[in-house]
């Protein structure tokens, strides 16, 4: 079994991967722990992209895996060779309150977390709402060509 998890931040990607993963015994990976390089000294450092590309193809040969992200444009075989995509599609009041908690859980040491700071979850609310407004858009185009694998349900 091949899933695939698409949304915006806040949109319950990794609570639903999780959920999943627990139920199937199916391994899972955010597509966060690819693009971001969490060894570096200092927040938001990037993967190099062929590092983080060899990471994802190693992933994509299993037999099976749920994969969970906010990312589309690298991730054309994720489309391609998942057996089913959920896109879930939250309301901003939704998205703005799920990322603000998972602030204060991280800052309080409640859930894991990296080295956000206040100044990085004000940019993180302006990126979600940008993403919205295109990326979204852009997903649900990308959608249409794997109408067949979508599965439409309610966000957790």
């Amino acid at each position: 079994m091949k899933i695939f998890i698409i949304g915006g931040p806040g949109s319950g990607k990794t609570t639903l991967a999780k959920r999943l993963s627990e139920r199937y015994g199916i391994p899972r990976c955010d597509l966060d722990d690819l693009f971001w390089d969490n060894t570096a000294k200092r927040y938001g450092t990037k993967r190099d992209p062929a590092a983080r590309d060899a990471l994802l193809d190693r992933i994509l040969t299993e037999s099976d895996w749920i994969i969970e992200g906010v990312y589309y444009a690298w991730c054309g075989r994720c489309f391609a060779e998942a057996d089913s995509i959920r896109f879930l599609n939250v309301p901003r009041r939704v998205y703005h309150r799920r990322i603000i908690r998972r602030f204060i859980r991280r800052k309080l040491g409640i859930e894991k977390g990296k080295k956000e700071t206040l100044r990085s979850l004000r940019d993180l609310l302006n990126w979600a709402d940008r993403y919205q407004q295109k990326n979204a858009v852009e997903i649900q185009k990308i959608l249409r060509a794997h109408s067949d694998k979508v599965i439409s349900e309610e966000p957790i």
